[in-house]
């Protein structure tokens, strides 16, 4: 029996079968033509089932796989700096640049606004006069350290010479002392004598042994002797006055040379002088550096390129340091943070590729995942949970990942910070 005769036995009815067995048995004759009978749906729907059946459990395995390869979340949104512009100097606006409004784009080193500069010009000015003064003082006080140095050592020397010239001045007053104190011991031993031949000879006169003259004589030379004696004396007397003012002369070169010898000092004072004049020209200096930047202060330029918003100042407004102006939102630095389940960071790592579709033009960015978060989004609020009874509640923590774009995708500076996205990241 064939294959298509096995086919149709199956297809046809009990009756039909019974008969086709009578025919078909051995030694009978068969009057009819065999048929085919066609293939029928009820024959075809079994397999068509097992193939259907078959493809969806691919695909659903094809799914699964997938999916074990991706992670995402529509817990995201574009995110960038926004950068505030304040002025540090107090002053009045006197013009504002006519493009400086919400929503505009600006370029970097635009000039934004100025402010009224007349008080910072003055100030300028005081702080070059101020330095001119100060440099004149610390040229003067520079000069004077060598002319201290030479005038107080020079007294120092002139003081210690005139010294040992008053010391060798005692020196010979007392020696000529001595001198004089020795004469006078041999003239009073020559009027001693003098004057015992005086009384000899007086005694002899009275006595009438010798002449009226040679007594005179006698006492001529004990007057002579007597004259000389009290001339010595006095001369010893002078020379000892010359001593003692010798000694004072001395004692005032000392003197002299105590207040000489601050001369260290006096070129120590004469540095310091120096030094702090030039303490005050870099101080005068600063002054200067100061002034000139307060003036460049009254210009406020963009520091970056981006779109103004919050724009807050007018045309005559009187600022204050640190006062807000506008801010300024750079489309060139911008990035994603999306808030990942715990669950989802297993496999996940900087590096990875990320599909990035953007809710606002229905369209999808690329992107690499630029940093992992080094702790969970609720501990980095304000007010972080806090569990006072020690008592956990094991809740899903969500992770804020940063995704950076990638570059060149957004040539007409389309994405703005706070737009939805719903990034999906290739974690295999």
């Amino acid at each position: 029996m064939t294959t298509e005769q096995v086919e149709t036995d199956l297809v046809r009815s009990p009756e039909e079968t019974g008969k086709s067995a009578q025919v078909d048995a051995p030694g009978a004759t068969n009057t009819r033509e065999p048929k085919s009978a066609p293939p029928t749906k009820r024959s075809v729907t079994p397999w068509v089932a097992l193939v259907i059946l078959t493809l969806i459990a691919a695909g659903a395995v094809r799914w699964w796989l997938d999916s074990q390869a991706y992670e995402s979340t529509d817990d995201a949104e574009i995110e960038g700096h926004l950068d505030s512009i304040s002025t540090r100097i107090s002053g009045t606006v006197t013009y504002i640049n006519p493009s400086v409004e919400n929503n505009r784009f600006v370029e970097a080193g635009t000039l934004l606004m100025d402010l009224d500069p007349r008080d910072y010009e003055a100030d300028l000015e005081h702080a070059k006069a101020n330095l001119e003064t100060m440099t004149a003082e610390a040229h003067s006080a520079q000069v004077t350290v060598p002319i201290v140095d030479a005038s107080a050592f020079g007294q120092l020397h002139a003081a210690e010479a005139a010294e040992k010239e008053a010391g060798a001045a005692v020196d010979a007053e007392q020696a000529a002392l001595a001198a004089a104190q020795h004469k006078v011991q041999q003239d009073e031993a020559i009027h001693a004598r003098a004057e015992r031949d005086r009384v000899r000879y007086q005694a002899l006169v009275e006595k009438r042994e010798i002449s009226r003259s040679d007594y005179d004589a006698r006492e001529t030379e004990a007057l002579a002797a007597a004259e000389t004696v009290e001339s010595d004396r006095a001369t010893v007397r002078s020379i000892e006055q010359k001593i003692a003012g010798a000694r004072n002369l001395v004692e005032q070169r000392e003197a002299q040379i105590q207040a000489a010898r601050t001369a260290p000092q006096q070129v120590s004072d004469a540095r310091a002088k120096s030094q702090s004049a030039t303490g005050h020209l870099d101080q005068a200096r600063a002054d200067l550096h100061t002034a000139q930047l307060n003036l460049s202060y009254t210009k406020i330029y963009a520091p970056l390129s981006g779109v103004i918003g919050r724009k807050t100042v007018e045309l005559g407004q009187r600022l204050q340091p640190g006062q807000g102006l506008m801010v300024i939102v750079p489309l060139d630095d911008i990035w994603v943070t999306a808030n990942f389940k715990e669950t989802q960071l297993k496999r996940m790592r900087p590096g990875q590729s990320v599909r990035i579709h953007v809710d606002t033009f229905g369209r999808d960015f690329n992107g690499k995942i630029e940093n992992l978060p080094g702790a969970a989004g609720p501990l980095f609020s304000i007010f972080p949970p806090e569990n006072a009874t020690g008592n956990y509640v094991k809740v899903v923590q969500r992770f804020p990942v940063r995704i950076r774009f990638n570059r060149d995708q957004d040539p007409q500076r389309l994405l703005r910070p706070g737009m939805s996205v719903e990034p999906t990241v290739t974690v295999h």
